[in-house]
């Protein structure tokens, strides 16, 4: 009897235990979240936060100073403002006066940690891992610097300063790979990728160059299984392996057919990609397969469709994979998706931003 008891009991607990699982589960895949993006104002940059519902429509949070400046200019950049992989910080550029921002995450807003010279001219994109983060600088002659990541600091990397693979060539993002092993950094005006490896220490080796498989390569994300994935504002997208710091062609200049690719994510699960089409006013959806190889999912090469003067810029992906959301700036506007099964886009709403705004990061 005490044996079926234990028994009975043990069971129960397990169907307990599965029962709150699932209520888990559910509640984080509806959860809700953030949306940032920068002011990018001449006259006193600041981040905008948006309050993310569970159906993916958003409300205005508030506005946070970043002491620093924005160019009150587009920025030609992906990776402007990024979150810590555990969304407990934000980091952002401010390309007007030469300086890097830190924010600390709260409930109900952010907070203002440091702000520190950029290690270069005109920081455009930043990235974050484990730590260590690393701007790209795009004036003068170009380059990438790092920082330690401190408690509420910023503080530059020794030997971390490196010249861009190609010179002052344009650089559009700079990103760690997902395992942390090296940096890329796309440069348009040269058609190149650049490869850092990355040592244990977060010191980033001198640039391995690669040529783009198409031309001005721009926005970059990378899917489930490490493959890089690269936006060609010349028309196209491209897939790559990296290997020994260099990129190997996967799918190369896949046509989106549609103007001015200039800004791609990846879904979360790997699958889709999405690239941001300038000046087609138009989004491109791409099937990512096992290998990395690309295919659009619409033929005609868009999955969604603003208007011709509405200028789609950066988009980011909520941390629960449902939502995609797109910095429309013609429209003054960030557009939210939900992201399908089959990838495909359904818009949930809108709100409106400065003109001028730019950068996105979601959790």
């Amino acid at each position: 009897m005490y044996r079926m008891r234990t028994l009975v009991l043990g069971l129960g607990l397990l169907a307990l235990l599965a029962l709150a699982s699932v209520a888990n589960a559910s509640s984080s895949d509806s959860s809700p979240g953030a949306v940032y993006t920068l002011t990018n104002s001449s006259a006193g940059n600041a981040i905008i936060a948006f309050n993310r519902a569970a159906d993916g429509t958003l409300t205005t949070q508030g506005t946070f100073a970043t002491g620093g400046s924005g160019t009150g200019s587009a920025l030609g950049s992906q990776g402007a403002i990024v979150l810590s992989d555990d969304g407990r910080q934000l980091f952002a550029v401010n390309a007007g006066s030469n300086t890097i921002s830190l924010f600390a995450v709260r409930s109900d807003g952010l907070e203002l940690q440091a702000t520190v010279p950029s290690g270069g001219v005109g920081p455009i994109s930043v990235t974050e891992r484990k730590g260590v983060l690393y701007v790209v600088n795009a004036g003068g002659a170009g380059n990438i610097a790092g920082f330690r990541v401190g408690n509420g600091s910023l503080a530059p990397l020794a030997g971390s300063i490196r010249p861009l693979g190609a010179g002052s060539a344009g650089p559009a993002q700079v990103s760690f790979t997902p395992d942390g092993s090296a940096l890329v950094v796309t440069e348009k005006a040269s058609s190149t990728i650049d490869t850092y490896a990355v040592d244990s220490d977060g010191v980033a080796a001198p640039a391995v160059v690669s040529p783009s498989a198409g031309g001005t390569p721009f926005g970059f994300d990378f899917d489930n299984r490490g493959h890089l994935l690269v936006s060609e504002a010349a028309g196209s997208a491209s897939s790559y392996e990296l290997a020994g710091g260099i990129a190997g062609v996967i799918s190369g200049a896949v046509a989106t057919h549609q103007g001015a690719p200039c800004w791609l994510i990846a879904s979360k699960n790997g699958k889709y990609a999405y690239t941001a089409n300038a000046a087609a006013g138009t989004i491109s959806g791409f099937s990512v397969g096992l290998d990395g190889s690309l295919a659009l999912l619409d033929a005609s090469g868009a999955s969604a469709s603003f208007g011709s003067t509405s200028h789609p810029l950066d988009e980011a992906v909520s941390n629960n994979g449902q939502f995609l959301y797109n910095l429309t700036d013609g429209l003054h506007t960030i557009s939210a998706f939900r992201i399908a099964e089959d990838g495909s886009l359904v818009q949930v709403g809108s709100i409106e931003v400065p003109a001028g705004a730019a950068g996105l990061a979601v959790n």
